[in-house]
């Protein structure tokens, strides 16, 4: 990444005013990308001023467990896969670039994916002896011999990605709020009620009402808030249907006097769910659950009982913490919607499931949107 200084001085036609609606990990870091890159950024959320922490009904962001998962994903073509390898090539330059020393943010490796079938097992084996791919290793009895509590599972293999893993959302939003004070982003605190489009040449081309009677103009708008693109968009004539989904997790406490994780990979997952082993006796655990908008006991006491493979250590934990939020999936779309839907207007939204993983390459498309690279 090519990181302008942010007192460098760009002509009035390259440097653009952009408003970025949503102010999680994508709006975020998109505003932070592009205000490094010599551009004029106000982000707006009014979720901004809350405190960054996982308590009740979240963001996306904040209820995200932050997991990597770019080079184990199983298609080699397509933008999904373009996407995810485009991110995992950014994220440690700008976890460099974005930690301090007061949030050390880092990527935790290694990633482990059990299999849960033989069929399963085989497609892994496939990833692993790929040529094309790096940091693959096929699990097997001897690669964790050392572990302080057993993995859950039928044992049918699986694979272990070295250079996959996770970022702690909170640590990232920390860092990103702690950046932004830094450059001296605007941040604004309201809720939009409406996107409009403005057609006098001597006029910035959008303005952006909020429900307080306050407007803001700026050349560009790109959208980032997914439960709330439909109704922006549909006064300018666009048809975007996003639908909630809901994320759980939960921080569990266990019952037994181990106090590490010795032999653990930083994320390990298994039929979908995801274990995140933390301090001493502690750990995460959660899904992206599609059905309903509201928490669901059932389908907690699932995750918990990881589908019936959890060993006993886990069934004998007890739940700390259970944090939940919604998450925008597109209808009949492919997830994520990145588009430039007319000058100056972008949509880059609906990471239901890859919001921390995909942010870095959606920056960089939004970036070369504006200035018309794409």
């Amino acid at each position: 990444m090519t990181i302008i200084q942010p007192n460098s001085t760009l002509s009035r036609s390259s440097k653009k005013k952009i408003a970025v609606i949503g102010g999680g990990i994508i709006g975020s870091i998109t505003t932070w990308y592009l205000t490094n890159n010599g551009q004029d950024v106000v982000l707006i959320d009014p979720a901004l001023k809350e405190p960054i922490n996982r308590f009740g009904m979240l963001n996306g962001s904040s209820a995200s467990l932050g997991v990597l998962m770019g080079h184990v994903y199983r298609r080699s073509t397509g933008r999904s896969w373009q996407l995810r390898r485009r991110s995992m090539e950014l994220w440690p330059d700008w976890v460099s670039k974005l930690k301090t020393t007061k949030f050390p943010l880092k990527i935790e490796y290694p990633l482990v994916q059990l299999a849960s079938s033989e069929k399963e097992a085989t497609i892994l084996k496939n990833l692993s002896q790929d040529p094309t791919r790096v940091g693959l290793e096929l699990l097997n009895e001897n690669s964790f011999n050392n572990l302080s509590r057993s993995f859950p599972g039928k044992h049918f293999g699986g694979l272990i990605s070295h250079l996959d893993g996770r970022i702690d959302p909170l640590q990232l939003q920390s860092c990103l709020i702690d950046s932004f004070n830094k450059l001296q982003v605007k941040l604004v605190y309201e809720k939009v009620k409406s996107v409009i489009r403005r057609s006098k040449l001597n006029q910035k081309r959008w303005q952006i009402q909020f429900f307080n009677g306050k407007t803001i103009s700026s050349d560009y708008v790109v959208l980032c808030a997914s439960m709330g693109v439909k109704n922006l968009l549909k006064p300018l004539g666009y048809t975007r249907d996003i639908e909630p989904i809901l994320g759980q997790a939960l921080e569990m406490h266990l019952a037994d006097n181990k106090v590490n994780w010795t032999g653990w990979p930083a994320v390990l997952i298994n039929q979908g769910i995801n274990i995140i082993p933390q301090e001493a006796n502690t750990f995460l655990l959660g899904a992206t659950l599609e059905p309903g908008i509201h928490p669901n006991i059932r389908a907690i006491n699932e995750m918990k009982e990881m589908k019936g493979t959890a060993p006993k250590w886990l069934k004998n934990a007890s739940t700390k913490h259970l944090w939940y939020a919604l998450r925008g999936r597109p209808i009949d779309r492919a997830a994520p919607i990145l588009e430039k839907l007319e000058d100056g207007l972008i949509i880059a939204t609906g990471h239901y499931r890859n919001g921390v993983l995909l942010a870095p390459a959606t920056a960089e498309w939004i970036y070369k949107a504006i200035t018309n690279q794409e």
